[in-house]
């Protein structure tokens, strides 16, 4: 029996083969996985760790997958989501500090939502992430004048090699970036942040939200599809070279925010992949810019 075969037979509940992958991202388009683990504890992670190693297939953490694109089509790799413990989140006070436990699993949004409410401040920024804190930590995720690097202190992750502990300083933070690698599996996050006053955080909250309905598009997006570069705005350039409104297949640039790409219920992510090309582009020809996309890419070449 082979070690895959022995991880469907043994993970039987937490493995799912031939897998949706593409329709768990917030695109909701693109194809599936030779199968998918998911993880509810410590206990699951000990016991199917070493068969996920050695199944033969590269590892493909999915949180929320809310700047993943995912090819049409089966991707043979193995896909990792996290469940149940890894959703949890806990705070004490230590002195001056209040350390923040979270699970890789946990929504963003959700963390900052609590934390206000309880008087935690420094992490209202994230409400406008809809991400996990895995995926935020692998990309340092940022927004609204900060981001995962200002209030990260450690985290713990598996790898081939097993757990280990990565602190601040190990993790080298750039922008939309980290020493992690795509087989480093986050389980858990540590913060630092301080106590405050938490209707002035819950209102920073409710500021954010109100910004971000009034200023960017709904339906299924993956955030920004490209980076600002120095001194502009990748809207504006893509609004300047006449892409706003452009369609190909089923995918458009959003008429809210040329710096979105909106999928249609049942699309197809080669539109999406096609579109983000063509727009990119586009704005290389009228304005000398190479734009870099913010996504990340599973079964498509990385736009850059």
């Amino acid at each position: 029996m082979s070690a895959l075969d022995e991880l469907i037979e043994r993970g039987a509940g937490r493995v799912t083969e031939h897998a949706p992958f593409g329709a768990r991202t917030t695109y909701r388009v693109g194809g599936t996985v030779r199968a998918l683990v998911t993880l509810s504890s410590a206990g699951d992670l000990e016991e199917l760790g070493p068969l996920m190693r050695d199944c033969g297939l590269d590892m493909f953490v999915l949180g929320n997958g809310s700047n993943l694109l995912v090819a049409d089509g089966e991707h043979e790799v193995l896909g990792v989501h996290l469940d149940g413990a890894f959703l949890e989140l806990t705070s004490r006070d230590e002195g001056d500090t209040v350390i923040v436990e979270a699970g890789a699993g946990l929504d963003l949004p959700i963390a900052a939502r609590r934390l206000a409410k309880s008087g935690v401040v420094g992490f209202e920024w994230a409400v406008g992430v809809p991400g996990t804190f895995g995926g935020a930590v692998a990309m340092n995720a940022g927004g609204h004048g900060s981001d995962m690097d200002a209030s990260v202190h450690s985290l713990v992750a598996w790898s081939s090699g097993g757990t280990r502990t990565w602190t601040h300083d190990e993790l080298a933070f750039r922008y939309r970036g980290s020493a992690l690698g795509r087989g480093d599996l986050v389980t858990n996050v540590t913060l630092h942040l301080t106590s405050g006053d938490s209707e002035a955080a819950q209102e920073r909250i409710r500021e954010i939200v109100r910004w971000r309905r009034a200023n960017q598009p709904g339906g299924a997006n993956a955030g920004s599809a490209f980076r600002n570069p120095d001194g502009d705005f990748a809207g504006r350039l893509i609004e300047a070279s006449g892409c706003k409104g452009l369609r190909i297949g089923t995918a458009v640039v959003s008429e809210k925010h040329a710096n979105f790409i909106i999928a249609d219920a049942l699309g197809r992510a080669n539109d999406v992949y096609e579109l983000l090309l063509t727009v990119r582009q586009r704005v290389l020809e009228t304005s000398g810019v190479s734009l870099k996309s913010e996504h990340r890419f599973l079964g498509f070449e990385a736009v850059e």
